[in-house]
């Protein structure tokens, strides 16, 4: 299988947390703003708890319902749609937004096995 997270963490740097990085914010208390940027259909068959929906399409129109100060992860299916989001809200003066490398999937794998795994 192709490894979407340690090409995007080459790609992004210190821009990608991988999903047991975000666990232990969240597991430690910091309000962590996880923005799903997936189509409503694929949310509805896997989902992490609290997460924003907002599909990648239409965050240029949605962007203010984000606060540009929080702490954003962005996340998707595998991390390519969700490191485009995170380099357009950073574009738009958002400080501090990363991106979720491997996306969901990886943190169905790595985190929580209860979040189910799809195919595109």
């Amino acid at each position: 299988m192709f490894n979407f997270q340690g090409r995007f963490a080459a790609l992004g740097g210190s821009d990608n947390l991988s999903p047991e990085e975000i666990k232990k914010k969240i597991d430690e208390g910091r309000k962590i703003v996880i923005l799903d940027v997936r189509e409503p259909w694929e949310y509805q068959i896997s989902k992490i708890e609290g997460a924003v929906l907002i599909p990648l399409g239409q965050l240029e129109k949605r962007k203010e319902e984000l606060d540009p100060n929080a702490e954003i992860v962005c996340q998707c299916h595998h991390g390519v749609r969700s490191f485009k989001a995170m380099k357009f809200l950073q574009a738009c003066g958002f400080q501090n937004v990363k991106n979720m490398a491997g996306g969901i999937d990886a943190w169905s794998a790595q985190v929580d096995p209860s979040v189910p795994r799809y195919r595109q």
